[in-house]
């Protein structure tokens, strides 16, 4: 048991160092090229996975530092406590409503015009039978 750790302890911090390495931003890598970083995590499958993570990346302190864990300055936040999305959720559907009253008034109109109509043809219907009858 204690031969398969020494294997699969090494194994994961390389494989972890591998993505982390991959995954992290140009402007964030310290020290050397993206490229040369992945080489010697690579090559130094014990030592280059520990390099990397103490000295290859700019690491963010999220303890007590200038950006939290509540996204600080620049951070990122959750939609529903951004209040700059909240408001343009609020102006989205106030266009949306005023769109939908402008269509329900055009189809008021509308339905109006075609009642004012069929009144009209029942009217000359009515007007038109009571002469026939007289």
């Amino acid at each position: 048991m204690l031969r398969a750790l020494m294997f699969i302890l090494p194994l994961a911090l390389t494989i972890y160092a591998f993505i982390d390495c991959l995954n992290t931003p140009e402007d964030e890598v310290k020290h050397l090229p993206k490229v040369v970083w992945v080489i010697i995590i690579l090559l130094f499958w014990i030592v280059g996975p520990i390099v990397w993570i103490f000295a290859g990346k700019a690491r963010r302190t999220t303890a007590g530092g200038a950006r939290g864990g509540r996204g600080g300055r620049g951070g990122w936040v959750a939609p529903d406590d951004n209040p700059e999305f909240l408001k343009s959720l609020s102006d989205e559907k106030a266009a949306e409503a005023a769109e939908q009253k402008e269509r329900d008034d055009a189809l008021f109109e509308d339905w109006e015009a075609d009642l004012r109509r069929r009144e009209d043809e029942l009217k000359r219907r009515e007007e038109g039978d009571g002469e026939k009858d007289a």
